[in-house]
């Protein structure tokens, strides 16, 4: 089934898995965002972000972001991981459909139905009962305008309903459910199902497509872990 272009309220949370809040971010506020991810290293794809004291204003439940992911989860929203994606023409990569499957935790408790375990940029990822997954939701905050070209995040609406899916099942629900490409302009903030099926492009021309995407959750605690933040 062909892609769709996506930039209006034709996808909404609860249905399809995604929604646009547009212009959610003034220019101000990119700007200061901008200022508040300026150290952050540039030479990885994504950059992982174990502390992200100075991102706090943005994304306590007051503040521009975080007031989206109290709109879908409730007052218990909280930050438990975020990530920057920094595509240019030196690093312009694709990604392919997948489910986001892990979590960060402060420390590895070996627990059943818990695992693999891994560990990235010196952060604690373990895979948990995937209902956790379900339960969350992901932003992505938008610092550069994407069009079809600029490597637009890919999403199968609806998927977020499907559970966990067998890597081999995916092509076949892409397939069946087709696909939407979300459009974003600076300040725009798509809020996404976590559990939905997504993928990317490389951009083509390669340009810059600054990203920052951060997942949210209600639960106090992933089960008996504890969730490291942000």
């Amino acid at each position: 089934m062909l892609s769709a272009v996506c930039r209006s309220a034709d996808l909404t949370l609860n249905d399809d898995g995604a929604q646009l809040f547009a212009q959610a971010l003034d220019e101000g506020t990119c700007g200061r965002l901008e200022t508040a991810l300026v150290a952050l290293p540039t030479s990885r794809p994504g950059v992982r972000i174990g502390e992200g004291r100075q991102l706090r204003p943005f994304l306590g439940n007051a503040g521009p972001i975080g007031v989206i992911a109290v709109s879908a989860l409730g007052e218990q929203a909280r930050p438990v991981r975020a990530i920057l994606f920094d595509k240019t023409a030196e690093r312009n990569w694709a990604l392919g459909w997948h489910q986001d499957r892990t979590i960060v935790v402060e420390e590895r408790i070996d627990t059943e139905g818990y695992g693999p375990w891994t560990v990235k940029s010196g952060l604690i990822q373990v895979e948990p009962p995937f209902e956790i997954l379900e339960r969350m939701v992901t932003l992505r905050v938008h610092l550069d305008a994407i069009d079809e070209r600029n490597a637009p995040l890919r999403i199968v609406p609806g998927s977020h309903r499907l559970g966990r899916l067998p890597e081999a099942e995916i092509g076949r629900v892409v397939t069946t459910l087709g696909e939407r490409l979300c459009l974003a302009e600076r300040g725009d903030v798509w809020l996404y199902a976590t559990s939905i099926v997504h993928a990317s492009l490389a951009a083509d021309p390669p340009r810059r497509r600054r990203v920052l995407q951060i997942d949210f959750s209600a639960d106090a605690t992933p089960g008996p872990l504890a969730w490291r933040g942000v």
